[in-house]
């Protein structure tokens, strides 16, 4: 089930973001990981628009939408390729239309699931507090 972030929500998104991030961003340092868990809840949460993945009463994913932008992806791994997370950005794309996302080149589990949606590299960047290579995906719905 696919619903609207609720404040209750916060330990089960923490945990799917911990979870994957140890299999999608094991390059990523520990320090600039500690952060973004900081962030999670202060900054990213209350400016975007976040739905939860919701299997058995758990948490088990979210995906926070910035605008058309995904800003955030992530799903418990054991739910990884049972499509939830085809669900969810099936969602971002009925409220949105054409997304975009940003994916780091070595995630190599987030590259494959988007190019498996179809989004396409429209441009790459140094990702300054990483210095690790961005991808920048475009999906563009059928009109």
């Amino acid at each position: 089930m696919l619903r609207k972030y609720a404040d209750a929500d916060l330990e089960g998104v923490l945990s799917s973001w911990e979870n994957a991030s140890k299999i999608a961003h094991p390059f990523l340092p520990a320090e600039f990981l500690a952060q973004e868990r900081k962030n999670i809840p202060t900054l990213y949460l209350p400016n975007a628009d976040t739905w939860v993945a919701e299997i058995d009463g758990q948490v088990v994913g979210f995906i926070a939408l910035i605008g058309n932008e995904i800003g955030g992806l992530f799903l418990q791994p054991e739910y990884h390729g049972k499509k939830i997370g085809k669900l969810m950005v099936d969602k971002a794309q009925e409220l949105h239309g054409d997304l975009e996302v940003e994916v780091f080149e070595k995630n190599s589990v987030g590259r494959k699931f988007y190019d498996k949606y179809g989004f396409k590299l429209t441009r790459a960047k140094i990702h300054e507090q990483t210095r690790e290579l961005l991808l920048h995906l475009k999906f563009t719905a059928n009109k």
